[in-house]
């Protein structure tokens, strides 16, 4: 049974015609009051197999970022990472029953010219989520009022089901996609109150993905942009 549904599973996720890097937040799905938990930040894209090195061409131009550790009750901790050689590390260590968000933000990066891909001059704004269950279920925090995220709401384990908000507000038909290894993936989008709920076959790693763009132009750190592109990230471990 298992061998059918990851063969299903393989002929409907399109092969990625086209890639981009992105943050990510990786950490256990669980975890125990008293006891540290482990969050590692990467860069790169998944799918593709490609993480990116703390020291290399690309990570520095996205490293500005802040994390959060953000506990049943609301209560945030930012949380100090370490450089490691292909993610940066941080912990934090739960006293609280429930759920707990690890929550990244970076709106401090520079202006990109992508004209000569048929993009254009923007400047980029990711968001990261991960969630740490704690005994008791729930929704996921909420904690980027400037852009785009992905909160998890309450499920059964067996069906993940998740809000995409955009400035607060739920944000409907918007693209998303869903990555596991081996260049394969699957689009999903939102209904009319922003929600999508997909199944979880394989006990592996799932990253979810999804953009969109904000047309007011503006400059930033002395450079011109014609819009802000802004990607939210959410890591499922399992």
């Amino acid at each position: 049974m298992k061998k059918l549904i990851a063969t299903l599973l393989l002929i409907t996720l399109p092969v990625l015609s086209v890639s981009a890097h992105y943050l990510w937040i990786e950490t256990n799905g669980n975890g125990t009051l008293g006891q540290a938990q482990e969050v590692r930040v990467h860069y790169g894209e998944y799918t593709y197999g490609v993480i990116e090195k703390v020291e290399g061409e690309a990570f520095p131009a996205v490293s500005k970022f802040t994390l959060w550790a953000i506990a049943p009750d609301g209560t945030k901790t930012e949380l100090n990472t370490k450089a490691k050689e292909d993610h940066y590390l941080a912990s934090f260590t739960p006293s609280q029953n429930g759920v707990y968000t690890i929550a990244l933000n970076n709106n401090e990066i520079d202006v990109i010219d992508y004209t000569q891909y048929d993009f254009g001059i923007f400047k980029t704004h990711y968001h990261s989520t991960a969630k740490v269950l704690v005994g008791t279920d729930g929704d996921t925090k909420t904690a980027n009022r400037e852009g785009i995220l992905i909160k998890q709401l309450e499920n059964d384990g067996e069906e993940i089901k998740l809000q995409i908000l955009y400035k607060g507000e739920p944000i409907a038909k918007n693209e998303l996609k869903v990555y596991v290894s081996d260049l394969w993936s699957k689009t999903l989008y939102t209904d009319n109150n922003g929600e999508v709920s997909f199944a979880l076959p394989w006990d592996t790693k799932y990253i979810v993905e999804t953009t969109t763009k904000e047309e007011i132009p503006g400059t930033y750190n002395g450079d011109d942009y014609e819009f802000i592109w802004h990607c939210a990230t959410y890591c499922i471990k399992r």
